[in-house]
């Protein structure tokens, strides 16, 4: 049994169905796809959480593994610029989709820089190749999983002991330069300086292998997900939360939900860690204690807008990251002193621009996100003086009003991730990715008193993001078969 139906869970059912086992998933909410669901209001499509489309690698992996590909569920198209980063008034660049375009750009803002940053992504490519290929399929349980001595020097090599900060200031100097090769980390992450810079694998990412969108929305990842787990024989049930899970001699033997108990032989828990272990388990069944959970460093919680128009808007791409205030200031505001930002960054993905689809005829779709510390209180009147600023912002940039066109408007942030997630203090992306929260340091995957209890997800390991959610399930998928035995039919 898999308890909750994200990109992890769904990883693993799918992944544990294909070796024989006979898997049901059980979702708290009314649909699929955990933070990436989706809902409709006027005509337009939202997609409710992620909106960035990288590593596109890791997906068709995924998919090849079933004897599958990617196109056989939804149709991937390439941005083209990838995204649009605003430094402030009649301050913007496009990042292009080419390499030797990218290249340029470097060059014209620092001279000198684009040979620098060849090396900077060779290097990049390096720890991307060795890091999402390799290491991040490590259930993290041994440092015996690093005694191939091939395996210690390549982790010598993914800059695990430098900090990203350091790093990135050995390649290029101007500020400019320096807030686009660290904004993966500010939106995922920690500050750059407690980063290890194997993370620049992101950058490789993000400048060599691109952006893409699947045409529909994000959520066309889940639906293919989901139509490939049931191809492979998975149950899912949705509006079934589990209240409790039953652990007798150090075994659990089901789930009790509403509608009563559900026998297991095997759990995996895909919801929340924190949630899983602390409010699911009785007290003599957990691993960690709430002293250990709240010392743990939480990447960013999210307030977000989600905005239909009925207009168009100009001088928006797909993505867009308003980086006109303090780069460093919110940063500091994140994890040095939790607090609602003074002046925000923000984001904006206005996915009608490649996709007209998601918004009602001639308007426009907009999806706003603040970056905000984890476990703040969000009343209606903080949301909506913080969509005021934004507001501001935006308008300011595409010079004409917009907030006249808003024809609908959804707010969410802390208080939604717990209602709908559990999840643990508001957060949006787990944990932050610290180097005392990196593999073996990470929540343990393997419940250390149950003994057919398992974990997955962005509290567990390789980390928090989609792709690397789309791993865990696999990794637990793995680990359960190593450890159970495949099922007799």
């Amino acid at each position: 049994m898999v308890i909750g139906a994200g990109f992890a869970g769904l990883s693993a059912a799918t992944s544990l169905a294909q070796r024989g086992y006979r898997v049901t998933i059980l979702e708290k909410n009314e649909g699929p796809g955990g933070r990436a669901r989706v809902f409709k209001a006027e005509g337009f499509t939202f997609d409710m959480g992620p909106s960035w489309y990288w590593m596109p690698g890791v997906f068709e992996q995924y998919f090849a593994r079933f004897g599958k590909k990617v196109a056989d569920y939804y149709d991937l198209v390439r941005l083209d610029p990838s995204y649009q980063v605003i430094f402030g008034a009649n301050d913007a660049v496009d990042i292009p989709a080419q390499m030797a375009d990218i290249r340029r750009l470097f060059e014209s803002i620092e001279p000198g820089s684009a040979a620098r940053l060849d090396e900077f992504l060779r290097q990049a490519a390096y720890k991307y190749e060795v890091g999402i290929n390799k290491f991040v399929h490590m259930p993290g349980r041994s440092l015996l999983e690093f005694a191939d001595p091939r395996l210690l020097v390549d982790a010598l090599r993914l800059d695990i002991l430098q900090s990203m900060h350091k790093h990135v200031r050995k390649f290029f100097k101007h500020p400019k330069l320096l807030q686009l090769v660290e904004f993966p980390i500010l939106f995922l992450g920690a500050t750059s300086q407690n980063t290890p810079a194997l993370y620049s694998l992101m950058n490789y990412a993000d400048l060599a292998l691109g952006t893409w969108y699947p045409r529909g929305g994000m959520h066309k990842i889940v639906e293919g997900m989901v139509a490939l787990a049931q191809e492979q024989g998975v149950t899912l049930e949705y509006k079934q939360e589990v209240q409790e899970i039953r652990v007798e001699n150090g075994r659990a033997t089901g789930v009790q939900t509403a509608a009563g108990f559900r026998p297991a032989d095997i759990i995996v828990a895909g919801a929340d860690y924190h949630h899983a272990e602390q409010h699911l388990l009785k007290p003599e069944w957990r691993h960690y204690d709430e002293a250990y959970w709240d010392s743990r460093t939480m990447a960013p919680s999210s307030l977000l807008f989600y905005l239909g128009l009925n207009k168009r808007v100009p001088k928006l791409q797909h993505h867009n990251l308003f980086f006109d205030e303090d780069f460093e200031l919110h940063a500091h505001e994140i994890y040095e002193q939790p607090q609602w930002p003074s002046k925000p960054l923000f984001y904006v993905s206005a996915p009608s621009k490649t996709d007209p689809t998601v918004a009602s005829a001639g308007g426009e779709n907009l999806f706003l996100l603040v970056p905000v510390a984890p476990d703040l209180a969000d009343p209606d009147e903080t949301r909506e003086r913080y969509y005021h600023l934004i507001m501001d912002r935006l308008e300011r940039h595409v010079g004409e009003n917009l907030r006249d066109a808003v024809v609908f408007k959804r707010s969410y942030a802390h208080r939604d991730f717990v209602a709908d997630y559990h999840s643990y203090k508001g957060n949006a992306y787990g944990l932050a990715n610290t180097l005392r929260q990196t593999a073996i340091l990470k929540p343990t995957l393997k419940s250390k008193k149950v003994s057919n209890l398992y974990f997955t997800g962005q509290l567990t390991v390789p980390g928090p993001g989609v792709p690397p959610s789309l791993i865990s399930g696999q990794v637990v998928a793995a680990e359960v078969e190593k450890e159970q035995g495949r099922p007799r039919r």
